[in-house]
């Protein structure tokens, strides 16, 4: 059983998690997530970070509310609008890409009033091309526009830079750095790579194996998005030393 509320106000992303337990292929129960708490304030942006397998991606669709079936309670920024980015942009393939991002809009708003939104995002050329047209790059763009465009009161970002190359990503950080500040967002994002959650997040959130729980929360210093290369190697040791073991090869040295 689970109970679910929103704020009604700038309050906090609030996650708690007793037990999440799924039936396997053997017909066995398996316990994938156990006494997790998760807070984050009004505005911030955490990083949930934790190994291959341990749970992240069902933690994300709690907080989305796309599985209900967990026992405990989620407390919801504002009017609980959502935004969400999947790992796959989910673009329909056989419509525009003002097409796609004209399908979310709420009723009041028009695509003429995403201007600013479009413009940060690079897309103002590519409004009449299909998505089979875009690079991958370009595709997160439009499922980002797609995000933002409902006025989210919080964000939902899966691995949103997986394979994309390196000066692509460093790109669409920046670019996302300047729309969750502007639009004043709480934004949780599932990453494995330390770097983006170096550079984009508030708070960082580390993840046990199953049953997953949060074994380490660090908050970070601003300004996000501009932090230098000494502060993230600053970072970089004090998640040595608080997560022994679990600094990956692929983050920053």
């Amino acid at each position: 059983m689970n109970d679910v509320r929103t704020d009604g106000a700038a309050g906090p992303l609030e996650i708690r998690i007793d037990t999440k337990t799924y039936v396997s292929a053997e017909g066995k129960p398996v316990e994938v997530i156990r006494d997790l708490r998760l807070q984050l304030d009004a505005f911030s942006f955490g990083a949930l970070i934790g190994p291959s397998g341990c749970g992240k991606t069902t933690i994300l669709h709690i907080a989305a509310g796309l599985d209900p079936d967990f026992r405990g309670q989620r407390q919801i920024p504002g009017r609980g609008r959502l935004g969400i980015v999947f790992q796959e942009p989910r673009l329909l393939p056989w419509r525009t890409v003002a097409d796609n991002i004209r399908l979310v809009l709420p009723a009041e708003r028009s695509l003429e009033e995403l201007h600013d939104l479009i413009e940060t995002l690079g897309l103002g050329s590519h409004l009449s091309h299909y998505p089979g047209e875009l690079s991958l790059g370009l595709a997160r763009r439009v499922a980002i526009a797609r995000a933002f465009a409902v006025r989210p009161d919080f964000l939902l970002l899966d691995e949103p830079f997986v394979s994309l190359d390196a000066a692509v990503a460093a790109r669409l950080r920046e670019e996302l750095t300047t729309l969750t500040q502007r639009e004043r967002v709480t934004t949780l994002l599932v990453t494995h790579d330390l770097n983006d959650a170096f550079q984009l997040a508030d708070r960082l959130f580390f993840l046990s194996t199953r049953p997953a729980g949060v074994i380490a929360e660090i908050p970070l210093p601003p300004p996000r998005g501009a932090r230098s290369k000494a502060e993230i190697d600053r970072i970089a040791e004090e998640v040595r030393s608080r997560v022994p073991g679990y600094f990956p090869d692929s983050a920053s040295a």
